[in-house]
C-alpha cells in the first residue's frame, strides 16, 4: 500500500471495526512507510473508543527516530532479526548496515515496551517479541543473534526461533540459500537460545 493511498478516516474505521469483531489486537504488518498516516488514523480511532493493543510487525530495519514517534502508541513490537553478519547481509540483500540498524531499533523497542507480557489466557498484551529465522549453513548466525538479545536487549527477551526457511525463486542464485535448514541446525539454534536464558515463544 502506497502512502498516498491511505485514507486516515477509512483506516480509523477499519481499526474500530476490528475491535467490534472481538479481535485481540491490531497487527500492522510492514507499516513503516506509512507512519504519518497511521498516527493520524490512531488519533481518530482513539478518540472514537479504540482500546485494542497495537502490534508493530516489521522486518526490524527501522530508524530510532521513526520509532520515537510510536512511543506510547505501540503496545507490542514484533520485529524480525535476520542476521548479525553484515557481509552476508550485504551479499544477500544489498543492505550493508542491517545489523547495526536492527540492533539500535531492538534496543529502542525494548526501552519503550519492555519484556513481553501475557495475560491469564496466554495472550500477549505488551512488550517485545523478536523473530529469528534460522538459515541454512548458519548464514543467520543464530549464536550472535541470541547473544546480542541476551546481553544488550534483555536477559529475558522473548524470541521465536523459526525453522521454516524454504528456498524458492531466486534463492537458488545465491550460494548457501538453495537448501533447506536441517533439523540439527534448527535444534542447535533452539539450544543456543535456551542456554542464553531467552524466553522461547512458539
Amino acid at each position: 500500500m502506497e502512502g498516498h493511498e491511505v485514507d486516515d478516516g477509512a483506516f480509523a474505521a477499519v481499526m474500530l471495526a476490528v475491535q467490534e469483531m472481538g479481535c485481540e489486537n491490531i497487527n500492522l504488518v510492514t507499516p513503516t512507510h506509512v507512519v504519518p498516516q497511521i498516527l493520524r488514523a490512531l488519533r481518530l480511532a482513539a478518540g472514537a473508543g479504540l482500546r485494542l493493543p497495537l502490534v508493530w510487525n516489521s522486518g526490524g530495519y527501522e530508524s530510532v527516530e521513526a520509532l520515537g514517534f510510536l512511543e506510547g502508541l505501540v503496545d507490542i513490537y514484533m520485529p524480525d532479526f535476520k542476521w548479525m553478519d553484515a557481509q552476508a547481509g550485504e551479499r544477500l540483500t544489498g543492505v550493508a548496515d542491517y545489523p547495526a540498524r536492527v540492533c539500535e531499533a531492538l534496543q529502542e523497542m525494548q526501552r519503550q515496551v519492555g519484556d513481553l507480557e501475557v495475560d491469564t489466557r496466554a495472550v500477549a498484551s505488551s512488550g517485545l517479541l523478536v523473530r529469528h529465522l534460522v538459515m541454512p549453513g548458519g548464514l543467520a548466525d543464530a549464536e550472535a543473534v541470541v547473544r546480542f538479545l541476551a546481553e544488550h536487549v534483555s536477559p529475558r527477551c522473548a524470541v521465536n526461533i523459526m525453522g521454516q526457511y524454504h528456498p524458492c525463486g531466486k534463492a537458488y542464485e545465491f550460494e548457501g540459500l538453495g537448501e533447506r535448514v536441517s533439523a540439527e541446525t534448527y535444534r542447535r539454534a533452539l539450544s543456543l537460545a535456551r542456554r542464553a536464558g531467552l524466553r522461547l515463544v512458539g
